[in-house]
């Protein structure tokens, strides 16, 4: 490494009301290197990428880039220096090719008008070096997430960037597009860019980073350089204890069928059956690639999307339903996979999120609200859940991404769920909160919930489950027990060789 870091973060705070993102947190990054930044949610690591990129000023530190001391005022000046930043949420307007995404706001011109054929040729280039075999003419909207993220990244390469800083750039992504992405960030890295990557998937970071900063509660924790890094060392810096005991798995004599599921057909596998069962006290995994329809199951299950056939029951009773409605009234809750579309309202406070799903429940005479009960069940959420807030008049939206999630799930346990269904519960989640929401799940499924979750995580998979079902394009290919429950086992019913599948009890 060049003895003057490429970029420094020098004793860098900031604050914003009730809570102290960053304190006096100094950080460097050399050329050629990729640097991960890791921590739990709420540590600071958002905060400090958004000073990084223009996104937002810090109170107080400087920031250096190749020495001098430097301004960033905007994403403009961020850019100019040769920041870029790629969100988690993807900033590109799908309406538009990859070309014009490349190239919007800084389009070349000629006789006063765009000129698209200089921005596809000089796109090609562009792509051709993060390795996407698409036409610069392609509608960004018919790009899987993978190939988007590679438009972002060609993005970044033409406005010159040195610095690329990437926000969880694998949270939604295939293994292949994962391959793909790490052999850009190598490529990238061997030709002198500083990389800043932020991730909760510490297999990646082991994988990449060549040096590793934790940060923990706005403050420096504590580094690792690359010969440093392990999994067992970057838990231990990012919670400030040993996490041996993970996953909190208590075997729990199972009930009472709750959930029956007899011949169910999903919209998006209509010619596929799907028959199992779920008993009160139960944690069942369901596992599969991605395409194995696992998530439609869930939906359907839920009335998201109405079943194409079969009978679902709860508690013995026919209530295959329709709608969310009729699901919740039955006893059956959803905490979807996407929290910020499909969970939360994040303009509202974390008290009405919290209260949303009762108020009907809840209201006088069935039409004026209750705002005593709404503060009642708000607080018994947050004291419940451990949600960090400054108070529950806080918008949602400025939570960590863990605490969002503690309160998705918290909404649905203040109307007592009977089922509850959870889509990759810990996506997006640091490694405290995952073990938080591990205990919550081994509590629920101790008072008689039956908890059926869907994981793309292996080690949750095996780590939580009394049992796993296993999905191949549309149906279960096996049942597992967790005698039986192996990473090997998943995998081979995951790819389509099959087993005796469940059957409803």
């Amino acid at each position: 490494p060049s003895p003057t870091p490429l970029l420094e973060v020098r004793n860098v705070s900031k604050s914003f009301p009730g809570v102290r993102a960053l304190r006096d947190v100094s950080v460097r990054l050399n050329a050629g290197e990729c640097l991960a930044v890791i921590g739990e949610n709420g540590a600071g690591k958002s905060t400090l990428m958004k000073i990084l990129a223009g996104v937002q000023r810090p109170d107080s530190g400087e920031v250096r880039v190749d020495g001098q001391a430097v301004e960033i005022g905007s994403v403009k000046d961020a850019l100019r220096l040769g920041i870029a930043l790629i969100h988690q949420e993807l900033n590109l307007a799908d309406n538009l090719d990859i070309g014009a995404n490349i190239f919007l706001g800084r389009e070349p011109r000629r006789l006063g008008l765009v000129d698209r054929r200089t921005i596809w040729a000089r796109s090609e280039v562009l792509l051709r070096r993060v390795g996407l075999d698409a036409s610069p003419r392609t509608l960004v909207s018919r790009l899987t997430i993978g190939r988007q993220q590679m438009v972002e990244i060609a993005k970044a390469l033409s406005v010159d960037a040195r610095v690329l800083i990437m926000d969880e750039p694998t949270s939604s992504l295939t293994q292949h597009e994962t391959d793909q992405l790490y052999r850009v960030v190598k490529d990238l890295r061997a030709k002198g860019m500083g990389i800043v990557y932020i991730s909760h998937r510490l297999g990646e970071v082991k994988e990449l980073a060549d040096r590793v900063v934790v940060l923990r509660d706005g403050q420096f924790a504590g580094e690792l350089a690359r010969e440093q890094v392990s999994h067992e060392a970057m838990v231990k810096l990012m919670v400030g204890r040993d996490l041996s005991q993970f996953y909190v798995k208590t075997a729990h004599a199972p009930g009472r069928p709750v959930l029956e599921v007899d011949r169910l057909r999903t919209a998006a596998h209509p010619t596929k059956e799907l028959s199992f069962a779920l008993r009160a006290g139960e944690v069942v995994g369901v596992a599969g690639l991605v395409g194995a329809g696992r998530t439609e199951m869930l939906e359907t299950l839920f009335g998201v999307t109405p079943a194409v056939g079969g009978t679902v029951r709860v508690d013995g009773a026919d209530v295959t339903p329709r709608t969310p409605r009729q699901a919740i009234r039955a006893g059956v809750a959803l905490v979807p996979e996407d929290r910020k579309q499909q969970g939360l309202v994040l303009e509202m406070s974390v008290r009405e999120n919290a209260s949303l799903p009762s108020l009907g429940r809840q209201a006088r005479g069935g039409a004026v609200l209750n705002f005593a009960a709404e503060r009642r069940t708000s607080a018994d959420v947050v004291t419940r859940l451990g949600v960090k807030t400054p108070s529950d008049r806080q918008a949602v939206q400025f939570l960590s991404g863990g605490n969002q999630q503690k309160v998705v799930i918290g909404k649905w346990l203040a109307m007592s769920p009977k089922v509850l269904l959870l889509d990759e519960p810990t996506r997006g989640v640091d490694v405290g909160a995952k073990r938080e929401i591990y205990k919550l799940m081994e509590q629920l499924a101790g008072t008689g919930v039956a908890v059926l979750f869907v994981s793309s995580d292996m080690e949750e998979v095996l780590g939580m489950s009394d049992r796993a079902l296993v999905m191949h394009e549309g149906r279960i290919t096996g049942e597992l027990s967790r005698d039986e429950l192996s990473e090997e086992a998943i995998m081979t019913l995951a790819t389509g060789r099959e087993r005796a599948a469940a059957a409803p009890v």
